[in-house]
């Protein structure tokens, strides 16, 4: 299977087997397409628009000022920002030096970002102003020497900004006081007093760009180190592949920067070929999403299913003009087949589902763009792109079509390893019979069919032993949950019932206004799945844990559920 490719001719006639790419940097292309394109809006931030001449110089400065605190080729800087134009500019100006970007979830405990911190080596920050007390918190546990702090309201228009300083700025928490901690910047002041630019520094494409820390959701989280080929190379993919290098588009960027979803199919492809990005810096904020829609225009939208059904099912979702989206794709978690129905009927916008890994910088897959998309797959490899499937118990025998095993992905996407986890690394990356790079082992469960359309059945740690021996895959009973004209969200684990090992629970949200009887869910799922299937529990909640790009956490649903039963 890994060898031949029937998925190229499901291929759009803009997308080639092998795309040519020009050896380069983010940078470097960031530096040529604001020569080209001076005056082309590369953000806008709360109405407050940012030229590629005015970014190209804000990176310049800042990469002169990382320098200026010392900061050299192969140190760490983290960012921890939400999405604001001073998460660009540090990361573009980070890679400009040779350091390492790690990027930092914004809502992580002062636990979570103490880990990640310590494990890349971080030595400096930028954070968010709102932010600045869970470093100070931390500081004296970690190796950071530098902070620097930037305001939500510096790229806010000249009004905006005024009034939020006299009336929002005590209550939102971003009014801190810096005065007096040692090595403790604004971000605007470095900027300012900065050289116009750097010193320049030898880089390849084998230097390591970005430490994309795994979400952790099935255990301790690693940094996959992603090259700065990978990282330039995989959002040139993303481009070829929605509409190629000569389109103009604008992004609605409302999933977390911090994310490599949000960095490659919203961020990086903006420094390759000039487009517009609305960033919009709470991706849970459901009406600013949608006032920006309405108010921009975008042509794009990449998402993730909690913002699809949160849109589907906004109250207000019809005073507002969605016509502008054009292509829309879906990451980071399972897309219902009925939540992508129901937006493609609210907004007229093709929703299609793709797919990809932190691992692999991270999009591998995609149904095409306006081509022949299958319904409940993560559609095709993209080009340069190979995959198989192998059996989920050796990963050493190649499976045929149709056969469900692990998914394993090789490309120049594809990460060199996760940062001093050798052992990890191993067993993630590993060479195959046919010799060559070795092949990245997703830990996906997935099957492909006779065209190349794969679908992922589920992850291999959640995978749950039913009772008679048989494998039961929680995102099948999940899907079908979602058919229930009632049910707003659900996620299905494996939890431990004393005495029996696992067995199969369902964690259902209800739509606003509706109720059902646990009995009525279980029939619901009779009609619909074999009896092996069926859960033995159903428990209704009000929300479901989840990261903050609405992957549901079924680890935390089985560490809550053993909790609960400990202290009974």
């Amino acid at each position: 299977m890994s060898q031949e490719k029937p998925w190229l001719k499901f291929y759009e006639p803009h997308v080639p087997e092998h795309v040519d790419y020009p050896e380069m940097t983010l940078p470097e292309a960031l530096e040529k397409t604001a020569t080209n394109h001076p005056d082309h809006v590369v953000f806008i931030f709360k109405d407050n628009k940012t030229t590629y001449r005015e970014y190209n110089e804000a990176v310049n400065r800042c990469a002169a000022a990382l320098q200026g605190l010392g900061v050299k080729k192969g140190d760490r800087v983290a960012i921890h920002l939400p999405n604001c134009p001073q998460f660009p500019i540090a990361y573009a100006a980070t890679l400009k030096i040779g350091a390492i970007v790690v990027p930092c979830n914004p809502v992580y405990t002062a636990r979570e970002l103490e880990h990640q911190l310590n494990d890349s080596g971080t030595e400096v920050i930028v954070t968010l102003s709102a932010m600045y007390p869970i470093i100070k918190q931390i500081r004296n546990e970690t190796k950071l020497r530098h902070v620097v702090v930037a305001k939500i309201k510096t790229y806010f228009p000249t009004l905006t900004k005024l009034l939020y300083t006299l009336l929002l700025e005590n209550k939102s928490g971003h009014k801190v006081d810096i005065s007096g901690d040692e090595n403790t910047y604004w971000f605007s002041d470095l900027l300012a007093e900065a050289p116009e630019k750097p010193q320049p520094v030898d880089i390849t494409w084998d230097d390591t760009a970005v430490l994309m820390y795994t979400g952790g959701t099935t255990g301790i989280s690693k940094g996959a180190q992603l090259t700065h080929k990978n990282v330039f190379i995989n959002a040139y993919q993303v481009i070829t592949w929605v509409n190629g290098m000569d389109a103009k588009n604008t992004v609605l960027t409302a999933i977390p920067l911090y994310h490599s979803y949000g960095m490659t199919c919203c961020m990086n492809p903006g420094a390759i070929t000039p487009g517009t990005s609305i960033l919009v810096p709470d991706p849970r904020d459901v009406e600013d999403v949608l006032k920006s829609i309405h108010k921009y225009r975008p042509d794009l939208y990449p998402g993730v299913p909690a913002l699809y059904i949160a849109i589907n099912n906004h109250p207000n979702v019809n005073k507002y003009d969605l016509t502008s989206l054009k292509s829309c794709n879906s990451g980071a978690a399972p897309l219902p087949v009925e939540v992508q129905q129901q937006f493609q009927e609210i907004t007229g916008a093709r929703l299609v589902e793709g797919y990809g890994l932190s691992e692999a910088s991270p999009v591998t897959h995609s149904n095409p763009t306006f081509g022949e998309a299958r319904l409940g797959t993560i559609g095709l490899p993209y080009p340069d792109t190979e995959v198989k499937i192998v059996d989920a118990d050796t990963g050493e025998m190649e499976l045929g079509i149709g056969e469900v095993g692990e998914l394993c992905i090789r490309g120049p996407q594809v990460m060199k390893g996760y940062w001093n986890m050798p052992t990890e690394t191993a067993n993630t990356l590993r060479p195959g019979p046919e010799g060559g790079k070795p092949w990245l082992h997703t830990g996906d469960i997935a099957v492909m069919d006779e065209d190349g359309y794969t679908q992922i059945v589920d992850r291999k740690k959640d995978m749950i032993l039913g009772a008679g021996g048989y494998n039961i895959y929680p995102r099948e009973i999940e899907d079908v949950l979602f058919e229930n004209p009632k049910v707003l969200e659900a996620g299905v684990a494996g939890v431990p019932v004393p005495g029996k090992g696992e067995r199969v629970k369902a964690f259902v949200v209800l739509k606003p206004g509706e109720t059902a009887t646990e009995e009525e869910i279980l029939d619901f799922l009779r009609e619909k799945v074999a009896p092996y299937k069926v859960p033995r529990f159903v428990e209704f909640r009000d929300e479901l844990p989840k990261t903050l790009t609405g992957k549901v956490l079924r680890r935390a649903l089985v560490e809550e559920e053993t909790k609960r039963q400990t202290d009974e």
